[in-house]
């Protein structure tokens, strides 16, 4: 494959998990984009922030290259966590307006450098003295879709809507009572299997005591 077709089809697959991270924003208040959604704190804007950051960290710094995007929830004395939540002043627009800014220094750099462009990565230590852009840039892709995947649990927590992305939701097109049948199938599958393994332990307890 030629370096630039290359570069380009990765770019897209790391397209695709930013635009999902978007979209999950679409319709929610303030509230809703911010609020922790788990016992660890997820929440969508923060998922945002957090990828946004880190990427333009691989792509763009660990090569070198400065666009001027400034991270201080990333430095070394910042509070723990810190890229992973929005504070009550840093607006939805801003960190869109941040995420937009670092996806095209890390498209400018990818397709300036190539693939085969040496970069290093400080908090990898040994590992990071010499990693390719091909590396970082599916070491994103990874990274961008597990957080989408984060996105996509959180969203339909709490509203209900769901689907992969904008121009491809990936699930059957069926209406809300369609999918509590379904929902209901996969809890009375769940019992069973439960009860079939209480079964099993018990007998086996019996065996061990006779």
């Amino acid at each position: 494959m030629h370096p630039e077709d290359e570069i380009e089809l990765l770019l897209t697959y790391l397209q695709h998990a930013r635009d999902a991270l978007l979209w999950k924003l679409d319709g929610l208040g303030e509230y809703d984009i911010r609020r922790p959604l788990t016992p660890t704190g997820t929440n969508l804007l923060g998922l945002l922030k957090h990828t946004a950051s880190v990427e333009y960290g691989y792509l763009t710094e660990c090569f070198g290259r400065n666009a001027g995007i400034d991270t201080p929830w990333l430095d070394e004395d910042a509070p723990e966590n810190a890229d992973l939540w929005a504070e009550a002043h840093e607006t939805r627009e801003s960190i869109v307006e941040l995420a937009r800014a670092a996806w095209a220094a890390d498209d400018a750099s990818a397709r300036a450098l190539g693939p085969d462009a040496i970069g290093a990565v400080p908090w990898w230590g040994e590992r990071g003295k010499a990693v390719t852009m091909r590396r970082l840039l599916v070491h994103a892709i990874a990274e961008t879709h597990r957080h989408a995947g984060h996105a996509d649990i959180l969203r339909e927590t709490i509203d209900g809507a769901a689907g992969m992305r904008a121009t491809a939701a990936n699930l059957p097109d069926h209406d809300a009572e369609w999918w509590a049948r379904y929902v209901e199938t996969l809890e009375d599958a769940a019992r069973e299997a439960a009860r079939s393994e209480d079964a099993l332990q018990d007998g086996a307890g019996g065996a061990s005591r006779a």
